[in-house]
């Protein structure tokens, strides 16, 4: 993705377009992202993570060298729906796929996962810097990117997680539902002789062994009732926590979207702020985000997601008010970093959490909340720019400030729901005192 973004500028000098209609195929390329977050959530839970990420890598990695191609408009918008399915595909397999593994872990590691996604974004990029400064064609650089993901993408499919690896990764981590206490397992029934009165455990009278008499026939258990089965996956409807967590997902990355589209223009053209300097706006948020990811895994493991996004937000907030209201460029730049620093580690607890609710459906559960945060973070531009016409471009900035001030205090979702007791179970029955 990182080379597709370094190469979007002599993409668009290659098919002849304007600034204007490059915008709208950007949307192409969202909307494509969009309908891949939908079928590879569907695909994931159907054939499994470790089958459809592969095959959703190698599809996107297949397609970079497409709009590298593209010598007209329709050409290039077709070859960026191909590429946005395919990242789509990906995305959400990937990230279903570390739910699997974060549930055999033991411990949240969800956040580490964007960490290296945003280590590698760096360093594709810093690589498509440096085949532009050698003059390497556009189709050469991402046909020879895109076959090396394909490669690697084949060569890890078998180090995947399989389901019957993870069933033992969960053994092992104790993820199994522990036995309730108090409970002991039924003895097996031994096959012992009865007397001919029909009386065990009474001995035989006479000299001779005496022979059993037939046990009557056990009593069947009544067949289960097709009612109580629980319905097929594919035709549950999900949970409305999940579309809650979906609203976070989209109000946050909304949010995360305007540092990538209007950080550097803001300390450029609000703060006057060199071409050079401006771009550290963009660096400043990205360094911090990493950052942030690395550490918030350990931080929800002690303190939980809820305090995560509850104070992550609260911290974003402050930052990006902060950087709005500053007529000094450090303190912008630094508002920028404290923006990026808060919303780290948010966005990774609402997938985490979704993948969580249902592992049956949690391939369709992280497509619903992923597909959500990316029409957010597409809508970003297409919402602060039109707002520029009526204030300035910095006091738009209240309206992702006040999402994340919502985020803040419905971070309660995150809390897990207690679990309801079994019928019949010691915690279900009334507590007895002894004598």
């Amino acid at each position: 993705m990182s080379v597709w973004v370094v190469h979007i500028p002599s993409i668009e000098v290659r098919a002849g377009i304007s600034h204007a209609v490059l915008g709208w195929l950007l949307l192409c390329l969202g909307a494509g992202a969009v309908a891949g977050l939908r079928l590879g959530g569907s695909l994931s839970d159907r054939f499994g993570t470790h089958r459809t990420l592969p095959a959703a890598a190698v599809l996107c990695s297949g397609s970079l060298v497409l709009p590298g191609l593209a010598e007209s408009a329709w050409a290039l918008g077709a070859a960026v729906v191909v590429f946005g399915f395919g990242n789509g595909c990906m995305d959400v397999s990937m990230n279903t796929h570390a739910v699997q593994v974060e549930r055999g872990y033991g411990r949240p590691v969800m956040s580490a996962f964007h960490a290296v996604f945003s280590i590698g974004g760096v360093f594709a990029a810093l690589v498509g810097a440096r085949t532009i400064s050698w003059g390497w064609s556009v189709p050469l650089t991402l046909g020879g990117i895109g076959g090396l993901c394909a490669l690697a993408s084949v060569v890890t499919a078998p180090a995947l997680l399989r389901p019957g690896t993870r069933a033992a990764a969960e053994a092992a981590a104790g993820d199994a539902a522990p036995k309730e206490a108090g409970v002991r397992e039924p003895a097996p029934v031994r096959d012992v002789p009865v007397p001919e009165d029909g009386v065990r455990g009474e001995s035989t009278r006479g000299s001779g062994a005496r022979e059993a008499a037939p046990r009557p026939p056990l009593p069947r258990r009544p067949a289960p009732v097709a009612e109580s089965l629980p319905a097929p996956a594919a035709k549950r409807r999900p949970p409305r926590r999940v579309w809650a967590l979906a609203l976070l997902a989209l109000i946050l990355m909304l949010s995360e979207g305007v540092a990538y589209d209007w950080s550097v223009l803001h300390v450029q053209t609000v703060l006057d702020a060199p071409a050079a300097t401006a771009a550290l706006a963009y660096g400043a948020f990205a360094t911090a985000m990493t950052a942030g990811r690395l550490s918030a895994d350990r931080i929800a493991a002690r303190f939980g997601p809820v305090f995560v996004v509850r104070y992550g937000a609260g911290l974003a907030a402050a930052g990006l008010t902060a950087a709005a209201l500053s007529s000094w460029v450090p303190l912008a730049l630094a508002g920028w970093a404290v923006f990026g620093l808060g919303l780290s580690g948010c966005v990774p607890q609402f997938f985490s959490a979704a993948g969580h609710v249902d592992a049956e459906t949690s391939g369709a559960n992280v497509s619903r909340v992923a597909g959500l945060g990316y029409l957010g973070m597409l809508a970003g531009p297409a919402i602060i720019g039109p707002m520029t016409a009526f204030m300035p471009l910095n006091m738009t900035f209240f309206l992702p400030v006040a999402f994340c001030v919502t985020a803040v205090f419905t971070a309660g979702i995150l809390r897990p729901p207690a679990p309801a007791p079994a019928t019949g179970s010691p915690a279900a029955a009334p507590a007895r005192t002894r004598t």
